[in-house]
């Protein structure tokens, strides 16, 4: 195909999407909603990310030591953990800092304080706090810990108890929660998804349907099934950018006064920073989907009359 033909279609697409008038309208509208189901779509997986992030990032096991345990030793097994490819952080808490926070929280529970002050000493162990990159990981860094005990210069133990049996209830439901919302993510994408293809085909078929007669005469004078999709190919492609558009547009000052009212009620998800700071990806999705349900959907709708 020469390049004076694509240059034809091209311009054949513009010009039939220009006269198209109410009818090009129409199909705008329509794929603009449709994009706009799919870019409400990527906020939502966004906010389910963020606030199972934020759930992650509260559950961990703390393993803690026998009061006899130096620091070194203690140091040491946080540096074995921590080249754990499941674990994504380890924090230290040594005794001493221990009491300072106990101290913290109950700074208004004075029987509290007066019973750790006549204890005469530091009755809070030094503990490590482990955070896994998944939350289906803690049994095994668990299991780890348990084959591998860390051990005293003297050979003892010294790990006095791990917390993970009194978590792994709580655990096991935010694994759960995070596989389950995944799967739920992923179907209603999908019937979204299938449900805005048929939407844009109906609309952009009905558009098609208005130059059945021009597309009859084509096939009179022998243009080929590529010369005569090529130009309303164009057109749905035009209709796709200029809908992926108008949603970019529109999502700027929405996504700026929802974000302000609703951050307090999503934990923090800031709708206007996260469209900000993903410009890129959904500029890409919602560009990426328009021009190809415009394309798509117009192959399909021309294909019933170049069989006719």
């Amino acid at each position: 195909m020469s390049w004076m033909v694509i240059k034809r279609m091209f311009v054949t697409g513009w010009k039939n999407f220009a006269r198209g008038g109410a009818v090009s309208a129409a199909t705008v509208v329509t794929m603009t909603v449709t994009l706009a189901i799919i870019g409400s779509l990527i906020f939502l997986s966004g906010m389910l990310t963020f606030t199972l992030n934020s759930i992650k990032d509260k559950v961990d096991v703390s393993i803690y030591f026998v009061t006899t345990a130096s620091e070194s030793d203690i140091l040491a097994v946080k540096s074995e953990i921590e080249k754990l490819p499941q674990v994504a952080e380890v924090t230290y808490t040594s005794a001493a800092d221990a009491l300072t926070a106990f101290r913290g929280r109950h700074a208004s529970d004075h029987l509290t304080l007066q019973a750790l002050d006549e204890l005469g000493g530091n009755p809070l162990d030094a503990s490590l706090s482990v955070r896994a990159k998944d939350p289906s990981e803690y049994e095994s860094i668990v299991n780890f810990l348990e084959a591998s005990p860390a051990l005293s210069a003297g050979g003892t133990s010294i790990v006095d108890r791990i917390n993970y049996a009194q978590n792994k209830d709580v655990i096991d439901r935010l694994t759960l929660a995070i596989h389950a919302t995944r799967e739920v993510g992923l179907a209603i994408f999908a019937i979204f998804a299938i449900a805005s293809i048929l939407i844009a085909f109906a609309t952009i078929r009905l558009a098609i349907y208005t130059s059945k007669d021009e597309i009859a005469v084509m096939r009179l004078v022998g243009a080929s099934n590529a010369y005569i999709q090529g130009p309303f190919v164009v057109d749905g492609v035009i209709t796709g950018i200029l809908s992926a558009s108008l949603v970019l547009l529109l999502l700027w000052p929405i996504t700026w006064y929802t974000g302000q009212k609703t951050a307090g009620w999503f934990g923090g998800f800031d709708v206007a920073n996260y469209y900000s700071t993903h410009f890129g990806l959904i500029f890409l999705v919602l560009m990426g989907a328009g021009v190809m349900l415009g394309a798509l959907a117009s192959m399909l709708a021309i294909n019933r009359y170049l069989k006719a």
